[in-house]
């Protein structure tokens, strides 16, 4: 059911609705890209693994249409899991950091790192990029706090936003100062005229 772009509102409605892990299993660049191709019709509503069938009915009842199963060629939906970093083999390479769309993975260039599991979205999107195959995926301990989907797909969306705001805050602060450094180097040059 294609539905205008300029309809931001139900966009807004969709993403709420996705689980927030930023993992691109859908073939989009996270869950937002994802919501704009449902809402534009470019996209089913079922490409969602870790949304699983729940979150296809959550959606196809947004948008008045009948639920479908999860189409396998996207994965299967798994159970709830958390990245786990076997801490005496991380080299502190930050390639897991990076990966990161949560910012759940604290640590330091040559430093051991560790995943903040209450944080931790089980993307697994640190997996791949670690050169020495130290993180693992982990079930979900049953006596963690549980809290409802919502209130984890809300908290993953600020995390996930706070991180944006912030590698958006570094680019235009190395903006700055590579200005200021060509500045500097226009004003040495002209003054050795």
């Amino acid at each position: 059911m294609p539905v205008s772009l300029e309809n931001p509102t139900l966009i807004d409605q969709i993403n709420a609705l996705l689980p927030q892990t930023q993992c691109g299993q859908c073939s989009f660049q996270g869950c937002r890209p994802y919501a704009e191709a449902i809402a534009s019709g470019a996209a089913d509503i079922n490409q969602c693994p870790p949304g699983g069938d729940e979150g296809i009915r959550d959606l196809a009842e947004l948008l008045a249409v009948p639920p479908k199963p999860l189409n396998i060629e996207f994965g299967v939906h798994k159970p709830a899991s958390v990245a786990f970093i076997i801490e005496e083999d991380c080299i502190g390479c930050t390639k897991c950091i990076t990966a990161c769309p949560v910012d759940a993975i604290l640590g330091a260039s040559k430093y051991m790192h560790t995943v903040i599991a209450s944080e931790c979205t089980g993307c697994e999107l640190c997996i791949a990029p670690c050169p020495v195959d130290c993180i693992i995926m982990q079930p979900v301990s049953p006596n963690s706090t549980e809290r409802s989907r919502e209130q984890k797909s809300a908290q993953a969306k600020r995390r996930y936003d706070a991180r944006c705001l912030r590698k958006e805050m570094e680019e235009a602060e190395k903006a700055e100062r590579a200005k200021k450094r060509k500045l500097a180097l226009l004003k040495m040059q002209a003054a050795k005229k």
